[in-house]
């Protein structure tokens, strides 16, 4: 079941980076990391977005930046 739910979490974020290309963004981003990056410069659609992810799931877009972070570390080890 452990093995099952790693691959939804991946086919999901997948989708997620899928839309924020689609949308103009970066393929390799999501739209959570998007928005919160946007929210750190101010924008107000980053933040509007941000205060939405973060009602569904607490702290959700500093959990993006901070697994983005992460995620840029183990690549350039």
């Amino acid at each position: 079941m452990k093995k099952l739910r790693w691959y939804v979490l991946g086919v999901l974020i997948a989708l997620d980076q899928v839309a924020n290309a689609v949308l103009g963004g970066y393929p390799d981003e999501t739209v959570s990391f998007r928005a919160a990056t946007a929210r750190g410069e101010g924008k107000r659609w980053g933040c509007v977005l941000c205060r939405l992810l973060d009602a569904i799931h607490t702290n959700h877009c500093t959990f993006a930046l901070k697994s983005k972070a992460a995620s840029l570390l183990r690549r350039n080890r």
